[in-house]
């Protein structure tokens, strides 16, 4: 399978003299899972921004395919003014959305809505249907199961892995247990 994202000798910090990166490397490939599991400030989310280009590492390079994103935080995620389909639609083609909707366990009525009128949980799995209709080489998964219960978890992680073939994904989680179920490979930072 081809390499969508390498990081290579990343350093990077917020200050000069206490870095989150010395000389991080890691590759992903196509049809790979990694985990990126550690304490909370050991910058797994940083490591995101960084991948996403919106922070600048310090030395070190970082190449990318496509990028599409699951943040930990789903309310944040989408603009609260308009419905979640107009933002889905924005930037995803709509393809596979009937099969994505019943995959996730969501109607399509729900996107119709606006953020503030979905649970926690609905809108984590609407923020999942729009990353997979990106359809983008790499998926970042930031905790993209936290707000859902063990079920939900295990039917979301399974869609997931279903679309492997098509892309390789990075998941920042606290679960070890999870992390060592789904993942190619689990990182400790």
């Amino acid at each position: 399978m081809s390499q969508v994202l390498h990081v290579d000798s990343l350093t990077f910090g917020y200050s000069k003299d206490k870095l989150l990166f010395d000389d991080f490397s890691i590759s992903l490939k196509k049809g790979e899972i990694k985990a990126i599991v550690g304490e909370s400030g050991a910058g797994k989310s940083t490591l995101f921004e960084l991948i996403l280009n919106n922070l600048k590492p310090f030395s070190g390079t970082i190449k990318t395919s496509t990028c599409s994103e699951v943040f930990q935080d789903p309310y944040s995620s989408f603009h609260p003014s308009y419905s979640l389909i107009n933002q889905i639609s924005d930037i995803a083609e709509l393809d596979d959305l009937d099969v994505y909707l019943e995959s996730l366990n969501l109607d399509y009525e729900l996107l119709l809505k606006l953020p503030h009128e979905l649970s926690g949980g609905q809108l984590q799995r609407a923020s999942i249907l729009r990353a997979m209709l990106m359809k983008a080489d790499v998926l970042l998964l930031d905790e993209p199961t936290s707000a859902l219960d063990n079920v939900i978890q295990l039917e979301v992680m399974s869609l997931l892995i279903k679309h492997l073939d098509s892309m390789g994904m990075l998941l920042i989680t606290h679960d070890l247990e999870l992390a060592k179920w789904c993942a190619d490979e689990v990182i400790v930072i």
